[in-house]
């Protein structure tokens, strides 16, 4: 035994918390460069471990747990090692890529607003919330495919926080019976100041637009198969989307709008070939 097998060891946890949690971000994941592969399930496996914390384990002490986890973390980024399995890949990683610490604490600065905020009534704050919970781990992700190279990550930032910020809407609007009902939360200011209507739902989606168009540009200059598997999730949450937009306010606020393992496969075939043909 020694301490390399145990951090490798600790990555298998990552890869098994991602492809139970997420089969569509495991699937484009699966795509990658082995190392880098590795790297975005640390990734995930860490910012599922926080999200849990906040959304899932509603009998415990959430504010003591998301705490402990902070402390950990900050433990293992000074001493690189930690006795949480998740925590101990997740640092691994954020060593070897060089992961900004700013970026991690942010992101546990909106795992934080999670326990104490629960309406976004300017649209400031909730674009700092998002910053904090989403754009920051495009923007980890971003730091892993572009392997040390600054240049190609200065020109990506921008779109790779567009594409956080895209995902992160959409799945607001989807789990918006469970986030108004069950938690309590309500991070759309359009809704409020008013219900959710056709017409806060139509403005809603044209942010969402805008966040997908402008993510876009940055796709076609990812390295290696981090284009491909960026394109995988990128198209797969532009249907989810798509589907959203053609439900009513009132069926989203009574279901939870999914997209079927066909029109996944059909998502894997269409990418696969633009990729191939170099459209993307």
């Amino acid at each position: 035994m020694s301490v390399a097998f145990y951090i490798e060891n600790s990555y298998k946890v990552s890869e098994l918390i991602t492809k139970k949690y997420s089969t569509s971000f495991s699937l484009a994941t699966s795509v990658l460069e082995k190392e880098k592969r590795k790297a975005i399930y640390a990734i995930y496996g860490f910012v599922r471990l926080a999200d849990e914390i906040v959304d899932s384990l509603h009998n415990y002490d959430k504010s003591f747990l998301l705490e402990k986890l902070t402390e950990d973390l900050e433990y293992a980024l000074k001493y690189g090692i930690s006795t949480n399995l998740i925590l101990a890949s997740f640092v691994d990683t954020a060593k070897k890529y060089r992961i900004k610490k700013e970026h991690i604490d942010a992101f546990m600065q909106s795992m934080e607003y999670d326990l104490t905020k629960i309406n976004y009534t300017e649209t400031s704050d909730l674009n700092n919330y998002i910053y904090g919970s989403a754009d920051v781990v495009g923007l980890m992700c971003l730091t892993v495919f572009c392997g040390g190279n600054q240049t190609l990550y200065d020109e990506l930032e921008h779109p790779a926080q567009k594409l956080g910020s895209a995902f992160q809407k959409v799945n607001f609007i989807r789990d918006l019976r469970e986030d108004t009902g069950d938690l309590g939360r309500n991070y759309f200011p359009e809704i409020s100041v008013d219900k959710f209507s056709k017409e806060t739902k139509s403005l809603i989606e044209k942010s969402i637009q805008q966040d997908f168009d402008e993510a876009f540009t940055g796709i076609k200059r990812l390295p290696g198969r981090s284009k491909l598997a960026v394109a995988l999730a990128y198209y797969y949450y532009l249907s989810l989307f798509k589907k959203i937009k053609k439900t009513s306010p009132e069926k989203i606020l009574s279901m939870r709008v999914r997209i079927s393992n066909l029109v996944k496969y059909l998502i894997i075939i269409r990418v696969s070939i633009l990729y191939k043909l170099k459209f993307i």
